[in-house]
């Protein structure tokens, strides 16, 4: 790709890959729905491929009210080929009761729901409740990941926080699109981050 100036000119660089024609629009499977949530955890310390098998175990129960119904035995044994089984289990009960508690619905939770609630939810650091935000509820939050952080390792550029990178990814687009476009443009630029990884970056090691 060209030589980078900006993360805006990287976005541009991704486009012209076509790395999303096989994707959803926002990239992420049922983009909108409570079960990125459920995907948004089970993800962790592994492979999607793995949480794909663990969804497939859940068809049925991927609406927070039918989740619910779900008891914490009933749901290790789904989601056990994510691994970390016995964490994520109980992590993902809690985290959907006080859904169901704070917000009723989860139509009112995309509404209402801020990072720093999804910060002090057990089992949830900063790139989950990004993914949730930005894919979940369509919030302009960008999700940084260790793909990200890897691609532009790659044009020299190493920033010390998560907070960094993201404001350094952001900026380069908030300077070319209307905000209400932003959470869109988000969710594709991570999208698009991922797929050239696993195209290209994979391959080199």
């Amino acid at each position: 790709m060209n030589t980078l100036q900006g993360s805006h000119t990287l976005y541009q660089n991704l486009q012209q890959l076509d790395l999303l024609t096989h994707r959803p629009k926002w990239w992420w499977p049922n983009a909108g729905t409570f079960e990125v949530v459920i995907g948004a955890v089970l993800t962790q310390n592994t492979t999607w491929k793995n949480v794909e098998k663990s969804l497939e175990n859940l068809q049925g129960y991927t609406t927070l009210k039918s989740f619910l119904q779900l008891d914490e035995t009933e749901l290790k044994e789904h989601i056990r080929p994510s691994g970390f089984y016995n964490q994520k289990a109980p992590r993902l009960h809690i985290i959907a009761k006080n859904i169901k508690s704070e917000f009723g619905t989860f139509k009112s939770f995309q509404k209402e729901v801020t990072r720093s609630w999804l910060l002090a939810q057990k089992g949830i650091g900063e790139e989950t409740a990004d993914s949730i935000l930005n894919y979940a509820c369509f919030r302009d939050e960008m999700v940084v990941d260790t793909y990200t952080k890897r691609l532009l390792k790659t044009y020299g550029i190493e920033l010390k926080t998560y907070s960094a990178y993201k404001a350094y990814l952001q900026e380069g687009l908030q300077r070319h699109y209307p905000k209400e476009e932003l959470a869109l443009h988000y969710a594709r630029f991570h999208g698009m981050i991922v797929e050239y990884n696993k195209r290209n970056l994979a391959k080199q090691d």
